[in-house]
């Protein structure tokens, strides 16, 4: 994973270059005395579970990984609950009504964006809707698939951080974590 060092260089309040990395998580500015924090953002993933030992998994539609497979969910904005984020970004992307869900784990992940990495904790979610009778892709997915993860590609999915909660929701369904 990329070090926040290798990729800010620049104060944000001053714009000086001046601007030292503690090597962890934390930058000073020389030239204006900024002290600047990296903190991880929030991002949520559901697992939604078809009821046919299958769940639900979505295409990107733009990069990073266009053309991956992906748990439908997204960042969490700021003032949100992770609660919230999960049941606004399945709406926005499918369409669906979470009627309920359960938190399973969390990864760290560094998602590239233009060029830039945000650093995130990945929330995942065990799902469930009432209905995909309404289902339709919008915003950030170009279609869907109902997959059995046990017979999942793990080459075409995303993200290490993606992986890794679908393996560990194999992991709970099996009873293997609790």
């Amino acid at each position: 994973m990329t070090k926040p060092g290798d990729v800010i260089r620049y104060c944000p309040k001053c714009g000086s270059e001046r601007f030292n990395y503690d090597g962890e998580k934390a930058f000073k500015c020389i030239a204006c005395g900024f002290h600047f924090f990296i903190n991880s953002a929030a991002a949520v993933a559901a697992i939604i579970e078809s009821g046919h030992d299958e769940i639900l998994l979505t295409i990107r539609a733009f990069e990073p990984q266009k053309g991956y497979l992906d748990l439908p969910g997204g960042f969490v904005d700021p003032g949100e609950s992770v609660e919230a984020a999960l049941k606004r970004e399945i709406k926005e992307e499918l369409n669906l009504d979470i009627t309920d869900m359960s938190y399973l784990v969390s990864y760290p992940n560094e998602y590239i964006f233009s060029n830039y990495s945000v650093f995130t904790t990945d929330l995942g979610f065990i799902c469930r809707v009432e209905s995909f009778k309404n289902i339709h892709v919008k915003d950030d997915i170009s279609g869907y698939e109902f997959i059995n993860p046990r017979d999942l590609d793990y080459q075409k999915v995303s993200s290490d951080s993606i992986r890794k909660i679908i393996k560990d929701y194999l992991k709970y369904r099996q009873g293997i974590i609790d």
